[in-house]
């Protein structure tokens, strides 16, 4: 028996990435990541937090009345009662997005969630984490990410997309600068160059408040 899950905050903001960038959306991080990546702006979700019970974390999302939900981390299906969150989530009507970086096992997510899978790029230091088996449980209703933070990462993500036929595997593909690390232009033009079928994308929550500023 799941009793509860280590939540690091709940917070009402906009969607600051995704497809859905833009939209309100209530976000609940979890607590704990097996990862390092080496631009990782949530370094604080790997240790803090505090036990909640599922009621309890359904009542928070509940309060503040908004039909979209991020699960996200650190890495969220590091803990077992991330599904009976999700279930429970669906089963109100919300739609429910998880993050993921890919790493973990994914196939038990419900079809029905929106997976945000964040495949780590070779200048994360984590590439070499990529499950790679995750790629064939995504279906139109899921999106991929890969964070540049150089033309090393750009050239990766591009045979990568390629190899593995990601343009018609997935709703959307989403390259997103790391912050303070490589212009948004440059991006932008190699992007433009190799008519990648990709969506360029900026985290839009770091334009509007401080970039380190918390539950935004």
């Amino acid at each position: 028996m799941v009793s509860g899950l280590q939540i690091n905050e709940i917070f009402y903001s906009l969607q600051g990435e995704s497809t859905h960038a833009g939209r309100a959306c209530v976000f609940v991080r979890l607590t704990g990541c097996n990862l390092r990546c080496k631009w990782c702006d949530t370094e604080y979700a790997f240790y803090e937090g505090r036990r909640m019970s599922l009621e309890e974390i359904l009542v928070a999302v509940r309060a503040y009345r908004c039909d979209l939900a991020e699960i996200t981390g650190g890495e969220p299906l590091l803990q077992e009662g991330v599904y009976a969150l999700m279930d429970a989530m669906l089963a109100r009507g919300m739609t429910v997005m998880l993050e993921t970086s890919g790493a973990s096992d994914v196939s038990r997510v419900d079809p029905r969630v929106i997976k945000i899978m964040d495949l780590k790029c070779p200048l994360s230091g984590e590439s070499s984490r990529n499950l790679w088996s995750n790629l064939k449980h995504l279906t139109r209703n899921d999106e991929v990410k890969f964070v540049i933070a150089g033309r090393e990462d750009y050239e990766w993500t591009r045979g990568v997309i390629a190899e593995h036929t990601l343009a018609a595997r997935v709703g959307a593909i989403l390259l997103s600068p790391a912050f303070g690390l490589i212009e948004p232009r440059l991006l932008t033009e190699w992007m433009l160059e190799d008519r990648l079928p990709a969506r360029m994308q900026l985290q839009m929550h770091k334009h509007i408040w401080p970039p380190d500023t918390r539950g935004v």
